[in-house]
């Protein structure tokens, strides 16, 4: 089983709306494959995603019901194989916490699009732009499954 966390800064706007996406562009996979998401900050423990995530997802048929930020813990940097940072704040937020050994799990989320000037996922906290955060999700679901189906 193939352990992905998927990271952004509140974990109620970017990090669940690529869980929601990921679990549904997998779900008819072979992959067998555990996908969570986390923050690298407190500030939004126990709230559910923005509603401008919640809209996105509802619309392509993803339930967020059971979906709650939480912060990233120590224990995640051991039990999961990747951990993709939305941003390079993210990552270097990620890179400060993780424990020794485990640095290489991880990874920019948008590292797989080399070809894309866009290095990081904007946050729509800020941008107020859900569609752009959608779109570049997308982008990347294809070439993060042909790794995980390495």
């Amino acid at each position: 089983m193939k352990k992905v966390l998927i990271v952004c800064l509140g974990n109620i706007c970017r990090s669940p709306m690529a869980e929601g996406l990921m679990l549904q562009y997998l779900a008819n996979s072979p992959l067998q494959i555990t996908i969570d998401s986390a923050g690298t900050s407190r500030w939004e423990m126990g709230s559910p995603p923005h509603p401008g995530t919640q809209k996105i997802l509802k619309e392509h048929g993803i339930d967020t019901s059971q979906m709650f930020s939480r912060q990233i813990t120590l224990e995640d940097f051991y039990v999961y194989d990747w951990i993709l940072a939305m941003d390079q704040q993210n990552l270097t937020d990620l890179k400060r916490m993780a424990p020794k050994g485990t640095i290489d799990k991880l990874h920019l989320f948008l590292s797989v699009l080399p070809e894309s000037t866009i290095k990081d996922v904007p946050d729509p906290w800020f941008t107020g732009n859900f569609e752009e955060t959608y779109a570049l999700i997308l982008q990347a679901l294809p070439k993060w499954r042909e790794i995980f189906e390495r």
